[in-house]
């Protein structure tokens, strides 16, 4: 028998930093800032940048191995602290919220942040009305992005199958967990950090559709609503 498909059982699920809050180049910049004042004429951007979207933690281990420098539990700390004092202030991107009045799904929010930093952040931007308790994020599962973890438990709260969500990613480690889910992902390329390389990196590891613009969402989802419908 044929699944009938209604908006009641498919979801929409948005990663936090990057694609409801414009707070990756901010934490980018802090990073780099920091690093640099430890690892004096070390080139510390290139290495960065590709690693935003993973835990702070690990873009900094991360960073350390690729350049052959060592950080101090205490600096790792110190680093994070540093990190979440500036992303907590960022705004929200551009058009979001006036994009996520006009999608009529079930929405949840699915990142590799703390729980406590997600919902002081969507509070403050007033993005907490499209998603109540809806929040899952790293410090709440086994294992953080590039594991599924995040996006399955929010299928499982919402009360949906993984392949009738659709994801909105801005990261490789983001785009990775919700492919790995089995759901649809879109990469968002609209944040302070983006760059020309995203797009083609995004696709590469399974986002179906690129954009740069919020106003673009409604549409999408509408789009991917009728594909999935006649499917």
């Amino acid at each position: 028998m044929t699944e009938i498909r209604t908006e009641a059982n498919r979801a929409l699920i948005c990663d936090c930093d990057g694609v409801l809050i414009d707070s990756e180049a901010v934490a980018a910049a802090v990073l780099v800032e920091q690093l640099e004042a430890r690892w004096p004429g070390a080139d510390v951007a290139p290495v960065v940048m590709p690693l935003l979207g993973l835990r702070t933690e690990r873009v900094l281990q991360g960073a350390a191995s690729a350049l052959g420098k060592t950080l101090t539990d205490e600096d790792i700390d110190a680093i994070r602290l540093t990190v979440g004092a500036s992303a907590i202030k960022a705004p929200m991107v551009k058009g979001i919220d006036t994009a996520l009045a006009q999608i009529p799904l079930k929405k949840a929010c699915a990142s590799n942040s703390d729980h406590g930093y997600v919902e002081a952040v969507l509070k403050r931007t007033g993005l907490d009305r499209f998603f109540g308790n809806r929040l899952f994020c790293a410090d709440t599962v086994e294992a953080p992005k590039p594991a599924p973890d995040v996006y399955l438990a929010a299928a499982r709260a919402l009360g949906v199958n993984p392949d009738a969500c659709l994801v909105i990613e801005d990261s490789v480690a983001g785009v990775t967990a919700a492919t790995s889910a089995g759901m649809t992902v879109y990469g968002f390329i609209g944040g302070g950090h983006a760059s020309d390389e995203q797009v083609g990196t995004l696709r590469s590891l399974g986002a179906q559709h690129v954009f740069d613009d919020m106003k673009h969402l409604p549409e999408l989802v509408a789009r991917w609503l009728q594909r999935v419908t006649v499917a």
